[in-house]
């Protein structure tokens, strides 16, 4: 089901709604762009949003453009355990709602 080969089907997508994809890709260019926050933060949050929504294409491209954009080894880790932390919080307090 997840294979990168599927990811060439967006053109399709902007075949088919240009205007919308055309604003998408816009957006998405504009939020990754260097700011306040460098490029290789941005892909670093990037990673850990993908970890955490389980987007495997996200995993694989904003893990290697973290890298290409200078992430180490160590960043990589913390990121992970990161959204490792997040997901298990998230678990946990919304576990309050299961508890009478």
């Amino acid at each position: 089901m997840y294979d990168l080969k599927n990811l060439a089907k967006l053109k399709t997508l902007d075949a088919n709604a240009p205007d919308a994809m055309k604003a998408f890709w816009a957006f998405d260019k504009a939020a990754m762009a260097d700011g306040a926050i460098p490029g290789k933060y941005k892909e670093l949050i990037a990673v850990a949003v993908a970890l955490t929504t389980q987007c495997p294409y996200c995993i694989d491209i904003h893990s290697k453009k973290a890298r290409e954009a200078g992430a180490s080894e160590q960043e990589m880790a913390e990121v992970i355990t990161v959204a490792a932390a997040l997901r298990a919080g998230a678990a946990i307090t919304h576990g309050t709602h299961a508890i009478a």
